[in-house]
């Protein structure tokens, strides 16, 4: 079972920029996707984009396109949400998860991490 933890939340003004980590203690992510996640309050949680580790096949959730970028560093191992011109909607708890490859649910939830955009 992978564990995963998340950092790089933030309290940040809109139209900034923040970065936030997904990383499984040392634990490679071959054979699996990773997955960018954010639950805000009074809503359910949301898919915002994924990223296959080997081959890097990346999706994005139409609420993020062109704002957000996913990315890999093999050598960490570790998965980045780059989050640019941030709004106020935005503001949620972030949470990244992995699925295996021929699986569809996602598992290793982290506690996730807090992005607060004030206006």
């Amino acid at each position: 079972q992978v564990q995963l933890v998340e950092s790089g939340g933030g309290l940040v003004q809109a139209g900034g920029s923040l970065r936030l980590s997904c990383s499984a203690s040392g634990r490679t992510f071959d054979g699996y996707f990773v997955g960018w996640f954010r639950q805000a309050p009074g809503s359910e949680r949301e898919l915002l984009a994924s990223i296959r580790w080997r081959r890097g096949d990346i999706y994005y959730a139409d609420s993020v396109m062109s704002r957000f970028t996913i990315s890999r560093d093999n050598a960490k191992p570790t998965v980045y949400l780059q989050m640019n011109s941030l709004k106020p909607e935005d503001t949620a708890v972030y949470y990244c998860a992995v699925r295996g490859v021929l699986n569809s649910e996602y598992s290793g939830w982290g506690q996730g991490t807090q992005v607060t955009v004030s206006s």
